[in-house]
């Protein structure tokens, strides 16, 4: 079963980690491989939760106008399509 983790939680780990706990503990009490913990660390070294909140919405709000674009150049391909067309 695949767990989601909280940005709380997943700052309050790493913030752990930083306060001098072991990794291999951290990741036995959460469930979770030293892998995905590393992966953690990337993305959220440094972070606060209110810093990690707003990345998540900013990436959200990324991907939204990255389908939007998409749609758009599709259209316009197709538009092309169908002008260059002779009848």
């Amino acid at each position: 079963m695949k767990k989601r983790y909280s940005e709380e939680q997943i700052i309050k780990a790493i913030k752990e980690h930083e306060a001098g706990a072991k990794v291999d503990d951290i990741c036995r009490t959460l469930g979770i491989s030293t892998g995905t913990f590393y992966n953690w660390c990337s993305k959220y070294a440094g972070l606060e939760v209110n810093e990690a909140k707003r990345l998540r919405e900013l990436e959200a709000e990324n991907n939204k106008l990255k389908k939007l674009l998409a749609e758009k150049l599709l259209e316009v391909e197709a538009m092309k399509d169908a002008l260059s067309k002779k009848w």
